[in-house]
Parts: structure tokens; sequence; C-alpha cells
């Protein structure tokens, strides 16, 4: 069975307490804990910092754990999505470091599941990132799989506007690059947290993706994305994505969530599926952010029993 949750991010008001407290009165039944370094994030919807990872001790392990316990509440992984392979190396070794205090926070926590991105140097080609991803990589897997912790990739280029172009800050944004990621590293702990609304806006099909990468599904994105047609069709596909969709709740977007879902039961996936709140129509105060995340539940609940 499908557990349902919530990717904790859009609460960066609220400390860990206050996040459970509001998952578990709207009938979340896990999260997917934010835990960037703390201070202020470098872009929006990252920054958050529900666990300090670099800081965490067994008692505060426990503390964590016996808080969502009472609650009824999981935590499906521990999130951190940053540039792994920043061109800047000063900031790809700090990213870095940090992705180590959350693999080992997430072995001592028992989740067992970090999700983030392989990263991306942007000014470089799928051949060169792809050297950078051999080079970089395996190191962090190793480490990973020494303390069991399984590592899934989330499929968003990081390619928005002009900050990151021309290439993005995400590497593993399609299933072809998917093929040659999982060729240089053949690791069982590596896997896909797969949100389809990245493929809407790319034209990718993202239920044939769910069947061919079936084993390596390890983690869930519902988000949804709706294309502004008008716009599309006088900026092409090679203008900033933003020029030509937008992020929405899920329900309100171009993705079919009853095949989607539909799909996931075909191949009797039955891990964490965590929605991930994007939606700018709904961030004017901390109700309307409470108001989207029990839309969000209330919606997607027709799919999810």
């Amino acid at each position: 069975m499908i557990k349902f949750g919530l990717l904790t991010a859009i609460l960066e008001d609220w400390d860990y307490k206050e996040m459970i407290d509001t998952v578990s009165d709207i009938g979340y039944e896990c999260v997917e804990v934010a835990c960037w370094p703390k201070g202020k994030g470098e872009r929006r919807y990252a920054g958050t910092s529900h666990i300090d990872t670099e800081n965490l001790d067994k008692a505060g392990a426990e503390e964590i754990l016996s808080y969502a316990a009472q609650h009824d509440v999981e935590l499906s992984s521990l999130a951190y999505y940053p540039n792994t392979l920043d061109g800047d190396l000063d900031k790809r070794n700090a990213n870095i470091s940090h992705l180590h205090s959350v693999i080992d926070a997430s072995a001592l926590l028992g989740v067992n599941m970090v999700t983030t991105f392989i990263g991306r140097d942007q000014t470089k080609n799928v051949g060169e990132n792809l050297r950078i991803v051999k080079a970089v990589w395996p190191e962090i897997l190793d480490h990973a799989k020494e303390k069991g912790v399984r590592i899934a990739i989330e499929n968003c280029p990081m390619l928005f506007g002009p900050d990151q172009w021309p290439g993005g800050q995400n590497l593993f944004y399609s299933p072809d690059i998917w093929r040659k990621v999982f060729d240089v590293l053949p690791y069982d702990n590596l896997g896909i947290n797969f949100d389809p609304s990245h493929f809407v806006w790319q034209q990718l099909d993202y239920i044939k993706a769910i069947y061919e990468f079936r084993d390596k599904m390890f983690h869930i994105h519902f988000k949804d994305i709706k294309l502004k047609k008008d716009k599309l069709s006088e900026a092409g596909v090679l203008a900033y994505p933003l020029d030509y969709m937008v992020p929405k709740l899920p329900g309100l977007g171009d993705v079919d969530w009853g095949a989607f879902v539909s799909a996931l039961t075909d191949i009797g996936y039955s891990g964490y599926a965590v929605a991930e709140i994007e939606d700018k129509a709904y961030e004017g105060s901390r109700e309307d952010v409470i108001r989207s995340l029990k839309q969000t539940y209330s919606y997607l609940r027709n799919f999810i029993r």
C-alpha cells in the first residue's frame, strides 16, 4: 500500500514539532523531512531545516522519532537537494559534506533513505558531466551503502530561468540520462525519486518510465505543472521553462493523477509518495499554506487509500 505524505520544505516557518503537529492534524501519514544546512536558502523551497543533521546525536534522534510516532507520522526520507557537481569547487565540497551528514542522520534515525539531486556543472555538456558523476559519486554511494542508506535522485532538471542557464543544475532529468547514470554508477542503493511534473513540460512519457524503471522507483513526488500553451506557442521549447509553465498544486495542472497512480499500483509500488507543494497562489500567508496542504490532501486521497 502506498504511504502518503508531505515534503516539509514548504513549512519553512514551522519548527519540527509544529510541522509534525500540522501534517498529523491534516492526515498525512509520512514526511520527507527537509534537512538543508542552517541559514538562508540560496533559492526558493531550499533552506528549510527541520532536522539539524550536522549536530544530531542519539538522544536527539530518539526525540525526533518519538514525537513523530506519537502523532502516527513516519519519516519517509531526509531531503537535501544541492548541486553536488557545482563548477565552484568550494560550493561542491560544502554541498557534498552536508550530504554526508544527511546520510549519517538518516542511518541514525533508521530512515535509511536520502532524497537529493545528482547535480550538474551547468556550463558543461552531458558527456562531460557524466565523467564528473563517475569521479564524484562513487564515494558518496559507498558511504551510503556502508550506512545502509538508499539514495533517491529526483528528476528535476533545475533549469528554470537565467540563473540555471544553459544546462541546468541536475543532470538526472530524463530516462535517456537515467540509463547513462545507472551505467556509470551500478549501485543497488541508487534509485529514483520520481516527480511526473517535470516530464510534462519536457514532453516526456511519465507513465512509460514507471514501468521501465520499476525496480529503481525508491520514492515518489506528487507535484503538478500547468503548461501555458499560449506562451509556449510564442516562446518555444528553447525559452526559459518558467516562461511557459508554472508549478501548481496536484489537480490544478496537467498531470493525469489517475493514470499515474494506476501505473504505480500496476508495478506493485508500496513505498512512500509525498506531495511537493510549490504553488505561489497559495503562499500569501501561513493560512494559505495550510489551505494548500489540506486541498492537496483532499484531492490526492481520491487516488490513494
